[in-house]
C-alpha cells in the first residue's frame, strides 16, 4: 500500500475509521469488530482513527484490544478530544446514531484540563502507552474554547513528545481554515466536505493546508453511504439524503455503469487524487467492507469516465482528477 508522510509520521494512504465499529447506525458484535480490524491489518492498513464519541468508548476499546498485540512502532493511531464520557444519573436513552453502546454518554469539554483528562482516559480504554495523533473533535460551537484550552493542551503534549501530531476533526471546512491560520497544527480530519458530491474544501481549506504543509485525513468519502449505495433511503452527512442529492448520486452511478466501473471506486479515487489528501480514512463494520474499500482504491476507472465527469461539469473545475485530468 502506498505510504505518505504526515509530519514526522509514516502513514498508509488508506486508514481504518472506527465509527462503524462503535455501532454507528446499527450494532456491531465484538467478533465482527475484531475480524474487521484483523482484515484491515492483513491488507496492509497501518493507520487507525478513533474517538471517545464512537460508540461512547466502544470503538477505542475494540481497536485497542487488537493493536496492543502489535509492535507499537508498526502503526499510527489517532484519537480525539473535546468529549468526556460520563455515566448519567438516570438510565441513558438510546442514542440517535450509536447502537449497542455502553452506558456512558459524551459531555463536551474543550478546556485545557478536560483535554488532558480525555487523552488519559482514551489511553486507558485503548490500553496503550501513547497515541500518535490527537484531534480536537467537532468544536463547531466552541471555537474560542478550542483555541484557548484544547489546542493549548495539545501543543503542550506535542512539545513534551507525548504525541507527534495535533489538529482538529470536523464535518465542515470553514472553521478548519480558521484554525489553520490561528494555530500551529499538523493535520486535519475533514469528513464529507471533499467528495464527488461536495467540494467545499477547495475554496479555502485545501489551499491553506498545501501552503502550510498541513496534512488532510479525509473521512466521509461516501458521504455517509449515498455514494456507496445511492437510493431513496440513503444517508448524507449522517441524515436522510434529500431527493436532489439522491438524483445527483444516481446520475454519477449511471455514468460509472456506462463506463464499466463502480461509483465507490470513482468516489474514492477522486478524493485520493487531490495532493492535499494524505490518508483516506475509510470506515467499515465488517471484514468484507474493508476488503471492498481496498479493492475500490485499486479498481480500474477508465480515463473516459473522468473526461466525461469534467465535460459534464459534475465536479468543481478546480478539482484534480486521477491521471492529471
Amino acid at each position: 500500500m502506498k505510504r505518505s508522510r504526515l509530519g514526522a509520521l509514516d502513514v498508509t494512504s488508506i486508514g481504518l475509521g472506527s465509527a462503524p465499529l462503535g455501532g454507528l447506525f446499527s450494532p456491531v458484535s465484538d467478533a465482527d469488530a475484531q475480524a474487521t480490524i484483523e482484515r484491515a491489518w492483513s491488507l496492509g492498513v497501518r493507520f487507525f482513527d478513533t474517538a471517545p464519541l464512537y460508540g461512547f468508548g466502544l470503538a477505542e476499546r475494540r481497536l485497542g484490544a487488537f493493536l496492543r498485540q502489535q509492535r507499537r512502532d508498526s502503526y499510527v493511531i489517532s484519537t480525539k478530544v473535546g468529549r468526556l464520557l460520563r455515566a448519567p444519573d438516570n438510565a441513558a436513552p438510546e442514542d440517535e446514531h450509536y447502537k449497542g453502546t455502553p452506558r456512558e454518554r459524551p459531555v463536551f469539554d474543550f478546556s485545557y484540563d478536560g483535554v488532558m483528562r480525555s487523552v488519559e482516559e482514551s489511553l486507558q480504554r485503548l490500553g496503550l502507552d501513547r497515541v500518535d495523533v490527537v484531534l480536537v473533535h467537532d468544536p463547531d460551537d466552541h471555537y474560542d474554547d478550542a483555541v484557548t484550552g484544547a489546542f493549548r493542551a495539545l501543543q503542550r503534549l506535542r512539545e513534551d513528545g507525548t504525541v507527534k501530531a495535533i489538529g482538529a476533526g470536523m464535518n465542515q471546512s470553514g472553521m478548519l481554515a480558521r484554525f489553520a491560520e490561528a494555530v500551529p497544527v499538523d493535520c486535519f480530519l475533514l469528513a464529507g466536505r471533499y467528495t464527488l458530491l461536495d467540494q467545499d474544501a477547495l475554496d479555502a481549506l485545501f489551499p491553506l493546508c498545501q501552503a502550510s504543509n498541513i496534512g488532510i485525513l479525509l473521512g466521509g468519502i461516501y458521504n455517509s453511504g449515498i455514494l456507496a449505495n445511492p437510493r431513496a433511503s440513503a444517508k448524507f452527512n449522517y441524515q436522510d439524503a434529500d431527493a436532489a442529492l439522491v438524483a445527483r448520486a444516481l446520475e454519477l452511478d449511471e455514468l460509472c455503469r456506462r463506463h464499466g466501473t463502480e461509483l465507490k471506486a470513482a468516489a474514492l479515487q477522486f478524493c485520493m487524487a487531490h495532493p492535499a489528501v494524505t490518508v483516506a480514512v475509510m470506515g467499515a463494520r465488517n471484514a468484507a467492507e474493508v476488503a471492498d474499500n481496498i479493492a475500490m482504491s485499486e479498481k480500474a476507472v477508465p480515463p473516459a469516465f473522468w473526461q466525461e465527469l469534467r465535460t459534464r461539469k459534475l465536479v468543481d473545475a478546480r478539482a484534480p482528477l486521477p491521471g492529471g485530468g
